[in-house]
């Protein structure tokens, strides 16, 4: 019997603008239109380990989590759950994140949020709340993957009731560029190249004017874009024939 399909809520920024252009050839993937790319050469990196250390976050392609990967309900259709989508994302505002930086992250490198944003929290906090009718409940297979790591009771708790532990409160926003890197020495060469690559969106505003949904096929498949809607506007903008506004 086959996986099914997952599919998550997610912050992308439009194919067009630099930030996206950046990240997939950084990545070495593309999730609109779900192309791969040759990872770059950078000075002083080996490529083999370069390809390592992108691996976990080109699978998912680039992106900030605003409800995590979820397999649908039995009851629930891909249909069901982008018409969903769609009406949740006419009643919602484009907003601006006001400045985004480089940050270490428990080991990986990513581009958060230099304040935090009320405006981006309460739009993470409503996609997992609203959305969770249609997630499969976690099995304790997955429960137990979630834990390896270890979490606080409260993550726990998150993780029990909404399938993951890293919510509402415990959310962070963040545009992941690299998988963990232990060495220190090592990720502070990853940080000087990164700092480079992304001077150009650093310390400046981060506009969420869509809300995407990202589909994996099955386990050893990236995640790519399904579909891609207009925050406030109500309508499915395509992601096979590109029409900016």
């Amino acid at each position: 019997m086959s996986a099914s399909p997952r599919y998550a809520l997610y912050y992308a920024p439009r194919p067009e603008e630099g930030l996206a252009v950046a990240a997939s050839q950084w990545l070495g993937w593309n999730p609109e239109p779900g192309r791969g790319r040759p990872v770059p050469l950078s000075s002083g990196i080996d490529p083999d380990r370069l390809v390592e250390i992108t691996a976990e976050p080109r699978r998912y392609g680039f992106h900030g989590t605003l409800k995590a990967p979820i397999a649908l309900a039995d009851d629930a259709t891909e249909a069901d759950f982008l018409a969903a989508v769609g009406r949740f994302a006419a009643g919602q505002r484009a907003l601006t994140v006001p400045s985004i930086k480089l940050a270490e992250l428990s080991g990986f490198l990513a581009l958060v949020p230099t304040v935090r944003s009320p405006e981006l929290q309460d739009l993470a906090d409503r996609c997992v709340v609203e959305f969770d009718e249609f997630r499969r409940p976690a099995d304790e297979a997955e429960l137990a993957r979630r834990r390896v790591n270890g979490l606080s009771p409260r993550q726990d708790e998150l993780l029990r009731r909404w399938g993951y532990p890293y919510v509402l409160e415990e959310w962070r926003f963040h545009l992941t560029l690299t998988g963990r890197i232990a060495d220190d020495g090592e990720r502070a060469a990853i940080m000087t190249v990164l700092k480079q690559r992304f001077s150009g969106f650093v310390d400046r505003p981060l506009q969420v004017r869509d809300l995407c949904v990202f589909r994996q096929s099955s386990p050893d498949r990236p995640f790519s874009v399904l579909a891609r809607f207009r925050l406030g506007g109500g309508r499915l903008v395509s992601t096979e024939v590109w029409r900016a506004s």
